[in-house]
């Protein structure tokens, strides 16, 4: 799982591969070509047209939703595979969704998804095959169970640059550097190793904050230099944000042993994933539903297009850039995956660390898109990847979980469940646990199916626009005093 940039930091720079923007130009030109495709009328060439922008755009799209611009590389897997497979199926579904609204496929052969899905899946997978064989290494690290820790580190120097790239030798798979911090303000919006530098050390605090308000705790602090490496006035500072927050502090230095001074570290508090005790995910109920939550999903992806369009529009004139927020939660057997939001809420922090002006209560904007549960659309998407399901237990914070883990995380969260009907945020953390365990113990389809009635009454009824926003406003109020208090 890869931690995206803080609201407020959220990158700036996009990313393309050269040859996948050159070949979803191109693939559809050459599928059409494979099929001979005759082009007689005006009428024909229009829709060729449509076809083109619209099987290019969605594949353009495609990449930067699955991420496939960070896959050409010499560690090219099976789980990068898979990510091109899931984009091309994505691309030409929403492709031919769309342009069988506009023109009912007049004039497009029915197989051509099939043949383009095939060619434009190839090249991706031809081009990356090619870089692994020619960057491939003779000999690879083997892939250890690393500990959980996420590290800022402070100093983009060589130094920084090579235990960043320790870091990823060791575990490919896990980014735990999340922040590079430097005082040099030309370095700002840089990045070194491939992890980006967002601010100077003096806004360590701010930074800090803001991971947290996305779910993302910070572990430990790593100087790239000895006790001089900065001012004393900053190295205070730091050190008594470390001590408030109980974050560890290290010199890198003497992390890996080339100094013999010793350091003070404050504890650390390390989060470990549980395993659910019982299988509840195994009973064919639920592998049922996973198929369910397949078709469910991008039928309503498909059905909702114009109001996922919408709300985007309406996030970006409201709060700008980005339009999505993220928030990492714990899912099926503990495991960490990032849930997605429209954003109703402006960024805390500028980008020079400094807390917004104004208030960071809701606009009306905000509270509609709360009101009616529009927010939530994009976890659509984590419900197709396998992350969640339509429905089952909400998927918490890790400092929200209940004392007893084993029977929620046993099977995958839900965008709706049995608590959010229930009460939601108006009941207690107690009376969600004893929902949710019994949901689990007690599911079925028809169970589901009456969740979903009662969702859909509850959101068509405005309940949710009143009290439970008020309620969700008072925790994330609560949750951001008790973080400036750590």
């Amino acid at each position: 799982m890869r931690v995206h940039s803080p609201t407020s930091r959220s990158g700036r720079r996009i990313y393309l591969s050269i040859w996948d923007l050159f070949w979803a130009l191109l693939s559809p030109i050459l599928a059409l070509y494979l099929r001979d495709v005759d082009i007689q009328s005006n009428a024909e060439w229009s829709v060729l047209v449509y076809y083109w922008v619209l099987s290019a755009g969605f594949a353009i799209l495609a990449f930067f939703a699955f991420r496939l611009q960070d896959g050409m590389t010499r560690y090219f897997s099976v789980h990068e595979a898979l990510d091109i497979a899931e984009a091309v199926l994505f691309a030409e579904l929403m492709t031919f969704a769309v342009l069988f609204t506009l023109t009912r496929l007049d004039g497009i052969p029915r197989s051509m998804p099939l043949v383009h899905g095939l060619l434009l899946a190839g090249g991706l997978l031809a081009a990356r095959v090619f870089v692994r064989i020619v960057a491939s290494e003779d000999k690879e690290p083997p892939d250890h169970q690393c500990r959980r820790e996420r590290i800022i580190l402070i100093g983009a120097n060589r130094f920084a640059s090579s235990f960043i790239q320790l870091l990823n030798a060791y575990a490919p798979q896990q980014q735990r550097v999340i922040a590079v911090l430097d005082e040099d303000a030309a370095m700002l919006g840089r990045a070194i190793s491939g992890v980006q530098i967002f601010g100077a050390p003096h806004e360590l605090e701010a930074i800090v904050s803001e991971f947290a308000i996305h779910g993302i705790g910070t572990d430990r602090i790593v100087i790239a230099g000895e006790v001089d490496f900065l001012s004393p006035p900053v190295l205070h500072e730091v050190e008594r944000i470390c001590k408030k927050r109980q974050i560890e502090l290290t010199f890198l230095p003497r992390m890996i042993g080339v100094s013999e001074r010793k350091s003070t570290n404050a504890p650390a508090v390390i989060f470990e994933p549980v395993e659910s005790e019982q299988s509840f995910a195994m009973a064919p109920i639920f592998r049922l539903k996973r198929w369910i939550d397949i078709v469910g999903s991008l039928t309503l992806i498909v059905l909702l297009f114009p109001l996922l369009t919408l709300a985007g529009l309406l996030v970006l004139l409201d709060v700008g850039r980005p339009i999505f927020f993220w928030q990492e939660r714990l899912g099926w057997k503990g495991r960490s995956f990032l849930i997605y939001k429209f954003r109703t809420l402006r960024a805390p922090f500028d980008s020079a660390g400094n807390p917004a002006l104004g208030s960071r209560q809701p606009s009306a904007v905000g509270r509609f898109l709360r009101a009616t549960r529009l927010d939530e659309l994009p976890q659509l998407l984590n419900v197709l990847f396998g992350e969640m399901s339509l429905i089952g237990p909400r998927p918490l914070l890790p400092e929200d979980q209940p004392e007893n883990t084993s029977i929620r995380l046993s099977v995958r969260p839900g965008i709706s469940g049995w608590a959010q009907v229930n009460g939601a945020k108006l009941v207690t953390k107690e009376q969600k646990e004893q929902l949710d365990d019994w949901y689990v113990r007690n599911a079925s389809l028809s169970l589901d199916f009456w969740i979903i009635m009662i969702t859909i009454k509850l959101v068509l009824r405005g309940r949710v626009s009143s009290q439970e926003i008020l309620a969700d406003t008072e925790q994330s109020k609560c949750k951001a005093r008790i973080t400036a208090l750590r």
